[in-house]
């Protein structure tokens, strides 16, 4: 799968606002829905915030929830220092 958009809003390093969306989908093509990230420092780290909206159906909600969960726990495994290993979903293509 390709995901492809376009920043809209940029204010390092609290704030990232882009499009986004699936080539050659119907249903979340490219530029029909928005991310915006913000990060907040905590304690001894940065608190992240995402935000996906613009998303058609309560359907795709649920599966992008899932795949940003999936990769939002692998992420936070790297950011501290740590390997996450083969992604299974990655393996699975």
């Amino acid at each position: 799968h390709i995901a492809r958009g376009e920043v809209v809003e940029s204010d390092p390093p609290r704030k990232l606002v882009y499009t986004w969306g699936w080539e050659g989908a119907n249903e979340v093509p490219p530029g029909t829905s928005r991310i915006e990230l913000l990060l907040t420092p905590q304690g001894d780290g940065t608190h992240l915030r995402l935000t996906h909206s613009h998303l058609p159906s309560e359907a795709s909600g649920e599966s992008h929830t899932q795949g940003w969960d999936h990769y939002l726990a692998r992420l936070a495994i790297a950011a501290a220092g740590g390997d996450p290993g083969p992604d299974p979903w990655a393996q699975a293509a």
